[in-house]
């Protein structure tokens, strides 16, 4: 008869919770950073928007927070995920200026701005998921 094992098996994480968790750690932390270092979020507020560029860096700063904290909540889950696949689609216009905008930059930094473009497909259709397994 074998021996009862004396390590604990964790049981595995649930793949809907680990998707929301991919979801919800980057916004927090995007989210902290917009406070950290605003002024590299400042550069990338279209001029054509009203106010300061710091207002609207704070002012998206406090949208991730919150946006993670509700998609980090099971109970909150899918609100925050339809909330975060609105904010990718409302932060696009900051990539487009920032595609323009570096469009004279050393190639590193052009292939930066414009691989972001394509980037928020991805990121629009994993808060979708999230928000279907909530």
């Amino acid at each position: 008869m074998p021996l009862p094992s004396l390590r604990r098996r964790r049981p595995r994480p649930d793949p809907a919770a680990r998707r929301a968790a991919l979801l919800a750690g980057p916004l927090l932390g995007m989210g902290v950073l917009h406070f950290v270092v605003p002024a590299p979020f400042d550069g990338l507020v279209p001029p054509w928007i009203p106010g300061p560029a710091r207002f609207w860096t704070y002012a998206s700063g406090v949208a991730e927070l919150a946006v993670g904290a509700a998609v980090a909540r099971p109970t909150t889950r899918r609100l925050g995920a339809t909330a975060a696949a609105g904010l990718f689609l409302a932060v696009y216009p900051a990539n487009l200026q920032m595609a323009w905008d570096w469009r004279r930059e050393p190639w590193p930094y052009r292939a930066a701005a414009l691989g972001r473009l394509p980037l928020q497909y991805p990121m629009i259709t994993h808060a979708l998921r999230v928000r279907a397994e909530a």
